[in-house]
């Protein structure tokens, strides 16, 4: 028995009574079994290796909003979808940036360690200090956008998220459309079906 058989629990009984169930005969010994056990388990292997691509994942409804876009409509929009971020696009559909709560709290003056609500309030009633023309969001949208292809691996995904400490990836074509979004969440939810 090899080792690759031992850590997966099969056992030379178990292919025993994997031929005794069969109830036909068949011109086939223990050691051919294994074999062809080995070689499938190889297989297996090697295709779950290749990984899951970002569109088996991927959000394909993506709220977007345009760079002239005003930040009520970005807060609206954020709080509304219950998101933290939203890919900015031109009227082609190709992504140029990415607007997120960050972003919208920092055009309004308000000072680290506040709360979404908090700027939400901000904007519904309290007066903004001033934002020198910073209202649409061409002015305040982190671009370029750092997006990833609908046939990369998620674990690549994972890596670009975790080093650059991001929460979203727009997915586009070769034209730079947007066709979807993936997110951390978005991972974690194929990592728990797997």
């Amino acid at each position: 028995m090899t080792d690759e058989l031992k850590d997966c629990g099969l056992t030379d009984e178990d292919l025993r009574a994997a031929l005794r169930e069969m109830r036909t005969y068949m011109d086939i010994t223990e050691e051919d079994l294994r074999k062809i056990y080995l070689i499938a388990l190889r297989h297996a292997k090697e295709r779950l290796a290749a990984g899951i691509p970002v569109r088996a994942v991927m959000t394909t409804d993506v709220i977007t909003v345009t760079p002239h876009a005003d930040i009520h409509e970005v807060a609206r929009l954020l709080a509304e979808h219950r998101i933290s971020g939203l890919p900015v696009v031109d009227g082609e559909g190709c992504v140029i940036g990415i607007v997120t709560e960050a972003d919208v709290l920092s055009v309004t003056g308000m000072k680290r360690g506040h709360t979404f609500r908090d700027i939400v309030r901000h904007l519904l009633g309290e007066p903004l200090p001033e934002r020198k023309g910073l209202d649409k969001v061409a002015h305040f949208m982190t671009s370029p956008a750092i997006a990833i292809r609908p046939e990369a691996d998620i674990k690549e995904a994972a890596k670009v998220l975790d080093a650059k400490r991001i929460k979203r990836l727009p997915v586009t074509d070769d034209e730079n459309r947007l066709i979807g979004i993936i997110s951390r969440a978005d991972i974690v939810r194929s990592a728990a079906k797997q």
